[in-house]
C-alpha cells in the first residue's frame, strides 16, 4: 500500500502517522532491529522479505502459519519474485533455546507454534515468527531476511474493502468449505463440535466460477483460503494467494486509490490493523519509498514443484522436488531471471 505513498506523503507528520499505524515488533530475534536507520538509501538489493499469514488467535493458543511467502527483490529493486512454501512441507526445524524446543522434523507450519511459547500458557506470534524465519532460512539457504510481516487474515478483508474491492481472475471453479453464498459461516454438524471432523460443515456453499470478477473483501479472502476439493489442494491455494497479492498491488496503485487521499488514508490505516512489521531498522514508509518503482507487472510468480508424502497409506506432508534446491541457489546468487529462462516450468500460471 505504501508504495503509492511517494505521491501523497509530503510532510513529516504524515510519514510519522503512517509509519506509526503499522505495529512494529522484533520478528527476527534481533533487538537492534528496532533502531532507526538514517536513510532510505540503506535499502539496497538484493533483498528477501518473509510474509506469513495467520488466523487470529488469542494469546493462549499456539499460532500456526497458514501461508508462507518469500519475496525476492534483485539488485536494482526493479523486479520482485514471489514463491510460496507449502504449509505442510516436511522440513528440519532447528532448535530454539527460548522455548526449549530441541529441533526435529515436522510440517513447516508448526515452526511458529514451537517458537511461540513465552510461559504461563501464553504465546507470542512475533517470537514464533523468529523460529519460522530460521526454518525457512535453513530450507532455502537464505541467511538473512531483510524484512518480514505477519498478516492477520481477518484484517486483510478490511484492506480490500477500503480499496473498494479487488478485481481478480479466478482460474478454476472453487467451492467454499467455510462460508455460505451470503458470506455467513456455514453451520457445523452437531457431532463435529469438538473439531474432530475433517469436513465439519453443512449447508449451501459460496462458489467462485472461472472468470474475472470484482470481489468484496470477504469473497477475496474466502477464495484464496480454499484448498479442499481442488485438484492440487494446497498448491492450487498457493497459486491463488500469489495471484491475489498481485491483484491487490495493481488495485492499490490504480488512480482511484493513489489520487484519492481519503481512500488512500483508509487503506493505509486498514493495513496498520492487519500487519505486524519488522523492517530491520526501517519503517514501513521507508520500505514503501525504496520500492516505489515496483508495479504489479514487475512481479513474477514462482511455483515450487512438489508432491505428497506417505508413510504406507498415512499422509505425512509434502516434499519438494530436488530441482527446488537449484532454484534456492539462484535466489541466493540473485540469478532467478536466468534460472527461470532455463526452467520455465517454475513460472506460475496467471
Amino acid at each position: 500500500m505504501v508504495v503509492s505513498g511517494g505521491v501523497l506523503i509530503t510532510s513529516q507528520v504524515l510519514v510519522s502517522r503512517y509509519a506509526g499505524a503499522v505495529e512494529t515488533k522484533d520478528l527476527f530475534g534481533n533487538a537492534a532491529s528496532g533502531a532507526t536507520k538514517e536513510s532510505v538509501t540503506d535499502i539496497k538489493g538484493p533483498v528477501n522479505i518473509l510474509l506469513v499469514g495467520i488466523d487470529p488467535r488469542d494469546a493462549t493458543t499456539a499460532p500456526l502459519s497458514d501461508s508462507i511467502i518469500v519475496v525476492h527483490i534483485p539488485k536494482g529493486l526493479k523486479q520482485a519474485y514471489m514463491f510460496s512454501i507449502p504449509r505442510d512441507l516436511r522440513v528440519e526445524i532447528p532448535p530454539f533455546p527460548k522455548t526449549g524446543f530441541q529441533g526435529g522434523t515436522s510440517k513447516i507450519n508448526a515452526a511458529m507454534s514451537y517458537g511461540s511459547s513465552i510461559g504461563d500458557g501464553k504465546h507470542d506470534v512475533a517470537q514464533g515468527f523468529d523460529l519460522l524465519a530460521k526454518t525457512v532460512g535453513k530450507l532455502t539457504g537464505i541467511k538473512k531476511f531483510n524484512a518480514g510481516a505477519i498478516i492477520n487474515f481477518n484484517g486483510f478483508k478490511d484492506i480490500v474493502d477500503a480499496m473498494g474491492g479487488v478485481t481478480m481472475t479466478i482460474d478454476q471453479n472453487v467451492k467454499s468449505e467455510h462460508l455460505q453464498p451470503d458470506g455467513k459461516p456455514r453451520p457445523r454438524r452437531p457431532e463435529c463440535a469438538d473439531n474432530s471432523c475433517a469436513h465439519p460443515y453443512i449447508g449451501p456453499q459460496a462458489q467462485y466460477k472461472k472468470g474475472t470478477y470484482h470481489l468484496k473483501g470477504w469473497q477475496a479472502l474466502d477464495y484464496v483460503r480454499q484448498r479442499y476439493g481442488l485438484p492440487r489442494s494446497d498448491y492450487d491455494r498457493q497459486r491463488h494467494q500469489q495471484q491475489f497479492i498481485k491483484a491487490m498491488a495493481e488495485q492499490a496503485l490504480s488512480k482511484n486509490v493513489v489520487t484519492n487521499p481519503i481512500k488512500l488514508d483508509q487503506v493505509l490505516r486498514a493495513a496498520g490493523d492487519a500487519l505486524i512489521f519488522d523492517g530491520n531498522g526501517h519503517n514501513v514508509v521507508d520500505w514503501g519509498l525504496a520500492l516505489r518503482n515496483l508495479r504489479s507487472d514487475d512481479m513474477t510468480l514462482v511455483k515450487l514443484p512438489g508432491k505428497s508424502l506417505f508413510n504406507g497409506r498415512d499422509y505425512i506432508g509434502e516434499g519438494l522436488d530436488p530441482s527446488a534446491d537449484d532454484f534456492f541457489a539462484s535466489v541466493n546468487d540473485d540469478t532467478i531471471s536466468s534460472f527461470l529462462v532455463s526452467n520455465p516450468d517454475f513460472l506460475q500460471k496467471l
